[in-house]
C-alpha cells in the first residue's frame, strides 16, 4: 500500500473531498486564534482588532498563495518585541510602513528562491532568541495581568517592577488572570472529551467575560475606552455597508521617514525574523503532515510577503506561519489548505456579529494567555536541553538570550553567530572550509548509489552549499554522505542532517553515514558537535576482541556481512522510534551491516540509559536489528508474542487493542499485534505476511516500525551469536515477502 494514493487533493478538489474535516479544524483553529490575536495586537502596542484583521488577510486571501498546505498564517507573539521597538520609536503609522517594506523585501526573498535561510541560523541562536523573546512577552504582559501600568520600558526594568506591581495589583484584573493560568495549565492534563474539544484559551473566555461582568469591570472607563476590557470597533458590519473606513478600525502607514536608518533597522528585522519564524513553522508543520507532503518554502515565502503587504496597508500586525495554531490545525484533523481559509473566514464572522461580546474581554485574560505563550519559548526545560546538547551549546543561547535582553533581536541574533564562529574556530574548524562547502560527488549508476565525501568542517556557516548538493540528488538512490575526513560536524550540520534523511526516506531513497565512528561526541545528545578523533587507526588497530566479537566476525565472513567493533554515538537515527522514548543510547558497538537489494540491515549493541521513577534510572544493553528502506509506506505497530497476562491486560484497555484475524487464528493466538493506525495495520498485515510470521511462533522477539524503517529487539538482552544467525535468516525471507505483497521504494522499482 502506498501512502501516496491517499494525499488530499488540492484547490476546488481538495475543497470537495475534505469540506468537512477541513471546515471543523478552521472552526476549532479560530477558537484558539480569536484571543491570541487580540492579545498579540495589544501587547504590540497595535489596536486589538487589527491582530484579527492579519489573521483574516492570512485565511481568506493569503492561502490561494501559499507553498505549504496545514500552516495557519496570522500574527505570532514572536515578533511582539520588534513590533513594540517600532511603535516606540517611529508611532504606529511609521511602523505600518515598514512592515509593508519589509513584506517587499520577504517577497523578494521568495523569488530569489532564500527560502532555504532557515538551515542557515544555528540552532542553539534561533533558541536563545526565542527564549528572549519569551522573556519580553512576560516581563510586559505580567504587569497587564496585574492590571497596573508600569513605569519601566525595557525588558530587564520591567522585570525589576515586578514586586511594585503586585503590591498595587487591581485584584478583580489579578483575579481572572491567575484564573486564566490555572485554567491553561491544567486543561491539557485532563481527559474529558468535552472539555478537550475547546483549546484552552477559549476556556478562559469562558471564564473571563462572565466573571468581569459580574464584577463591573466594564465601569472603570477612561476617555470613553475601558481600562480592563478590549476595545475593538462594534461597528465593523455598519462601516462595511457604508463604506466609513472609520467605523471599520482600519489606519493606513505613513511613509515619510522609511529610508530613516532607524527604519531601516525594522525593516530589517521585520524581514529576516518574520521569514526566519515562518520558515522553522513550515518545516515543522511538514514533519506533522501524515502524509508527507514537501512546502515550497520559497512559495510560501512570497505568499506572507503578499499577506504582510496587505496587513500593513490597511494597519494589521506582521503575520508569519504560526507554531501552535498551524499544530493546532494538523492535530484536528485538517487536510488541505482550506483549513486556514476557514479559520479566516469564521474570525471574519465573529467581528461581524459578535463585536459587541468581544469587548467584554478582559485584558489580563488576554494577558494570561501570552504569559503561557511566553513560559513555552522560555522554559526551564530549554535551558536543560541546549545544555544536554552541549556546554557551548549553552553557552551560545546564553549570549544570544543576554545581549537581545540587553540591546534588540537583530544585534542579539548577531552576537550568537559570532560566538557559534569562534567556538567553532576554537574546536578547530580551519578558515578555509569555514563558509565554502568543500564536498566530492561520486556515483555508482549500477547500485544506484550516490557517495557524498565532505572535507574540512561541516558547519552552518557552510551547510547551505551542502544542501544545494544534496537537493539535486534524485529521488530513490542510495546516499551515502562520508564523512571520515571531517575535522569537526557542529550541531546544526547534524539536525539538518537528520531531517535530511527523514525526508529522503519519504521519498523512497536512503541514505548512510559513514565516518562518525572517526568522531568524538562532546555530550550524549544524538546530534551534538563531533570532534575529529586523531587516535582512532590507533584504536583500531589495537582493540583485541572477546570470544563473542570473535564469533560475530566469523558470523560476518560467513554471511557476507561488514563487522565495526569499535563504539559508535550516532544515535540519532533511533531517534524517532517510540521504543527510544525515555532512553538515551549511550552507544552502539558490534555493529553487523548488510545491504540486500537496498535494504540496509544493521545489528548493534546498544548501551542504553532508561530514566526511572525514582532510583533515577538504570543501564543495560540490549542488541537490536534495525531494517532500512523495506518498502515505502509501513503503518506504526508493534508485534511480539502474546503472553498471558497480555491476554488479560489487553482486554482490560480500550487503547493498543490486540488486531485479530479471523482467516489466521495461529497468528492470533500467538502474536500480540498492536497499531495506532489499527485500520491501516490490518490492511498491511497480508494473508502471506501472516503466514510467514506463523513459521516462527517458536521465536521470541519484538518487531517495531517506524516509516519504511523496522526493529527487532528480543526483550531488552544481549544476543548470542547463533539468536543473530536466525534473526537475520528470519528478516531476509520477511524482507522479501514484505515487498512481494508491497512493492520495493519508489525510485527502486
Amino acid at each position: 500500500m502506498n501512502i501516496q494514493s491517499q494525499t488530499p487533493k488540492d484547490g476546488l478538489a481538495g475543497l470537495r473531498e475534505n469540506f468537512g474535516k477541513d471546515l471543523n479544524a478552521g472552526i476549532l483553529v479560530s477558537f484558539l486564534a480569536l484571543p491570541l490575536c487580540l492579545g498579540i495586537a495589544s501587547a504590540s502596542r497595535f489596536p486589538p482588532i487589527t491582530g484579527v484583521f492579519t489573521a483574516i488577510i492570512g485565511g481568506l486571501l493569503v492561502s490561494f498563495f501559499v507553498g505549504s498546505r496545514l500552516t495557519i498564517k496570522g500574527p505570532a507573539a514572536g515578533l511582539i518585541a520588534i513590533v513594540i521597538g517600532a511603535v516606540d520609536h517611529l508611532g504606529y503609522e511609521k511602523a505600518l510602513a515598514t512592515i509593508v517594506v519589509a513584506s517587499v523585501l520577504q517577497i523578494l526573498l521568495g523569488l530569489l528562491k532564500a527560502g532555504k535561510l532557515g538551515n542557515f541560523f544555528p540552532i542553539a541562536v534561533i533558541h536563545g532568541m526565542l527564549a528572549a523573546i519569551g522573556i519580553i512577552i512576560f516581563s510586559k504582559q505580567i504587569h497587564i495581568l496585574f492590571g497596573v501600568v508600569p513605569t519601566a520600558q525595557e525588558p530587564l526594568g520591567l522585570l525589576v517592577e515586578i514586586p511594585l506591581s503586585l503590591m498595587h495589583a487591581h485584584w478583580a484584573s489579578s483575579l481572572i488572570g491567575i484564573l486564566g493560568l490555572v485554567l491553561i495549565f491544567v486543561l491539557p492534563s485532563i481527559k474529558n472529551r468535552f472539555i478537550k474539544k475547546l483549546p484552552a484559551p477559549m476556556w478562559v473566555l469562558l471564564m473571563a467575560v462572565p466573571v468581569a461582568w459580574a464584577l463591573g469591570m466594564e465601569d472603570h472607563v477612561f476617555g470613553q475606552k475601558s481600562i480592563y476590557l478590549v476595545n475593538i470597533p462594534t461597528s465593523i458590519l455598519e462601516g462595511i455597508i457604508n463604506l466609513d473606513l472609520a467605523k471599520i478600525g482600519f489606519a493606513f502607514p505613513d511613509f515619510s521617514e522609511v529610508t530613516s536608518l532607524k527604519s531601516l533597522q525594522y525593516i530589517i528585522m521585520f524581514a529576516l525574523i518574520g521569514s526566519i519564524e515562518s520558515l522553522l513553522t513550515v518545516k515543522a508543520a511538514d514533519g506533522l503532515d501524515p502524509f508527507h507532503r514537501k512546502s515550497d518554502m520559497n512559495k510560501d515565502l512570497i505568499a506572507v510577503g503578499i499577506g504582510n503587504f496587505l496587513a500593513g496597508m490597511i494597519g494589521g500586525l506582521p503575520m508569519i506561519s504560526e507554531v501552535a495554531r498551524s499544530s493546532a490545525n494538523v492535530a484536528n484533523g485538517a487536510k488541505t489548505r482550506w483549513a486556514n481559509f476557514f479559520h479566516g473566514l469564521i474570525l471574519l464572522v465573529f467581528i461581524l456579529f459578535l463585536a459587541d461580546l468581544i469587548v467584554m474581554i478582559p485584558k489580563s485574560a488576554l494577558a494570561a494567555m501570552l504569559i503561557a505563550v511566553a513560559y513555552r519559548l522560555a522554559s526551564p526545560q530549554e535551558f536543560v536541553h541546549t545544555y544536554q546538547v552541549g556546554k557551548e551549546q549553552l553557552l551560545i543561547f546564553l549570549i544570544t538570550l543576554i545581549v537581545t535582553l540587553m540591546t534588540d533581536l537583530l544585534l542579539g541574533v548577531g552576537a550568537g553567530i559570532l560566538a557559534k564562529i569562534l567556538v567553532e574556530l576554537y574546536w578547530g574548524v580551519p578558515l578555509k572550509g569555514l563558509f565554502v562547502a568543500q564536498i566530492s560527488i561520486t556515483e555508482d549508476a549500477k547500485h544506484n548509489v550516490v557517495r557524498l565525501t565532505i572535507h574540512n568542517s561541516a558547519t552552518f556557516t557552510n551547510y547551505l552549499g551542502f544542501k544545494k548538493r544534496l537537493d539535486s540528488i534524485p529521488k530513490g538512490k542510495h546516499v551515502i554522505i562520508d564523512l571520515n575526513d571531517v575535522k569537526l560536524i557542529d550541531h546544526t550540520f547534524m539536525e539538518n542532517l537528520h531531517h535530511f534523511e527523514l525526508e529522503y526516506h519519504k521519498k523512497g531513497g536512503s541514505m548512510e553515514i559513514q565516518g562518525l565512528e572517526h568522531q568524538n561526541p562532546v555530550s550524549d545528545h544524538p546530534l551534538c558537535i563531533r570532534v575529529f578523533d586523531k587516535n582512532y587507526t590507533q584504536k583500531a588497530q589495537t582493540i583485541v576482541l572477546d570470544k563473542r566479537q570473535k564469533g560475530l566476525e566469523t558470523l560476518a565472513q560467513d554471511k557476507d556481512m561488514a563487522f565495526r567493533p569499535m563504539a559508535i554515538a550516532d544515535s540519532f537515527k533511533y531517534t524517532n522510534f517510540r521504543y527510544f522514548y525515555g532512553k538515551k543510547i549511550r552507544y552502539r558497538e558490534n555493529r553487523l551491516i548488510k545491504t540486500l537489494d537496498e535494504t540496509r540491515f544493521e545489528f548493534s549493541d546498544m548501551l542504553i540509559f532508561q530514566t526511572g521513577d525514582h532510583l533515577g534510572g538504570r543501564y543495560y544493553t540490549m542488541t537490536a536489528l534495525t531494517i532500512t528502506d523495506v518498502v515505502q509506506y509501513i503503518p506504526f505497530f508493534i508485534l511480539q508474542k502474546e503472553t498471558f497476562l497480555e491476554k488479560i491486560g489487553n482486554k482490560l484497555t480500550v487503547e493498543d487493542k490486540d488486531i485479530n484475524f479471523e482467516d489466521n487464528p495461529l497468528f492470533s493466538a500467538h502474536y500480540l499485534l498492536t497499531s495506532t493506525e489499527p485500520e491501516e495495520a490490518r490492511k498491511f498485515f497480508t494473508p502471506a505476511i501472516l503466514g510467514y510470521f506463523e513459521k516462527y511462533m517458536g521465536s521470541d522477539f519484538m518487531i517495531r516500525s517506524r516509516d519504511s524503517r523496522i526493529m527487532i529487539v528480543k526483550h531488552d538482552e544481549i544476543l548470542s551469536v547463533e539468536e543473530i544467525k536466525e534473526i537475520f535468516d528470519m528478516a531476509v525471507g520477511l524482507v522479501e515477502v514484505l515487498k512481494k505483497e508491497h512493492g520495493v521504494l519508489a525510485g527502486n522499482e
